[in-house]
């Protein structure tokens, strides 16, 4: 199969295009290197094509959703620093340059998965939280929820697409997907975590460090697209990915320290200390997978402390 992958050299991206390779298919890669790294898909070279430029160019994205038989779209301006610290940019790339996807996928009857997010969700208190929970965002000038918002317009043409033309999309919500490659420099919290164990350096969190979350290691994440994809009974429909496992984040900083033998200390500061006005976070965000299963059999597979293992090996 002939596959296009938007944001190939990103952290999902790059892991995916492996798979791809893996087993069997071609692969056409399209990043813009801003958040992605040639670092990440180095080990393919001479394996994929890659294409150096912006989803918004609409005559690029045109000849190579063209040219393929499935299209990835996992390009996107991410992060919560950065959503911060480059607010309309980001906004631009991820509505209007996933408009010129959605359409050129359109235009050339292609199947075509999206990646959304569970900040699709924003702050809904009501966890776990199902295909069909409201949407709960706080003010236009809570910076944070321009994410949100993007890729909430980005799904409501894909759907409309769907129903008026016929696109053959999925959409894909991930929760806290995490593994080797990822990088801690927009915020992330477990390789900002294992860098600074395996330093012995302070961890810090943000906040009391009560908030929590449910991490999925990459690898299961990419099996869930690819058992998506290949199934054409999800066309039109969408889909968390997400893992299994509750937990705080100061529970996080301590299974940090206690896997990698660390002995660093954990620091706490305020949230006013670590972003620009306009910040706000969410207390839980626990997905409900259980729509998945059901579809095409897919549960994560690996656990917390084999996620926070894997990524410490990738840095040392």
């Amino acid at each position: 199969m002939r596959t296009f992958i938007t944001g190939g050299a990103g952290f999902i991206g790059s892991h995916l295009a492996d798979a791809l390779i893996a087993r069997g298919d071609t692969v056409t890669i399209l990043d813009n290197l801003s958040t992605g790294s040639k670092q990440n898909i180095a080990h393919l070279e001479g394996k994929i094509s890659l294409y150096e430029g912006d989803i918004r160019d609409k005559e690029l994205v045109d000849q190579l959703v063209a040219k393929s038989d499935a299209v990835f779209h996992m390009a996107a301006a991410l992060g919560v620093k950065n959503i911060m610290d480059h607010t309309i940019e980001s906004i631009d790339r991820n509505f209007n340059g996933s408009k010129v996807v959605l359409h050129a996928a359109t235009k050339h009857n292609k199947r075509l998965l999206i990646a959304s997010t569970s900040e699709i969700y924003g702050k809904n208190p009501n966890q776990p939280l199902h295909e069909e929970s409201d949407r709960v965002v706080g003010a236009p000038q809570k910076i944070r929820w321009t994410y949100s918002d993007a890729k909430a317009l980005e799904e409501a043409v894909a759907h409309t697409l769907h129903k008026t033309h016929g696109l053959k999309v999925t959409t894909i919500r991930f929760f806290n997907t995490v593994g080797p490659r990822q990088t801690g420099q927009y915020g992330m919290v477990i390789p900002r975590f294992i860098q600074a164990a395996l330093k012995n350096e302070d961890i810090v969190i943000y906040d009391d460090g009560t908030q929590s979350r449910v991490f999925c290691h990459v690898e299961d994440a990419v099996k869930a697209v690819l058992n998506i994809v290949d199934t054409d009974s999800t066309i039109g429909d969408y889909f968390n990915v997400g893992g299994v496992g509750e937990v705080t984040i100061k529970q996080l900083a301590e299974k940090t320290i206690e896997r990698t033998k660390s002995s660093s200390k954990i620091k706490y500061i305020p949230y006013t200390e670590a972003y620009p006005a306009g910040f706000e976070d969410m207390q839980r965000r626990v997905p409900d997978i259980a729509k998945i299963k059901k579809a095409v059999g897919w549960e994560p597979t690996h656990t917390l402390d084999s996620i926070i293992d894997s990524v410490a090996e990738s840095f040392s």
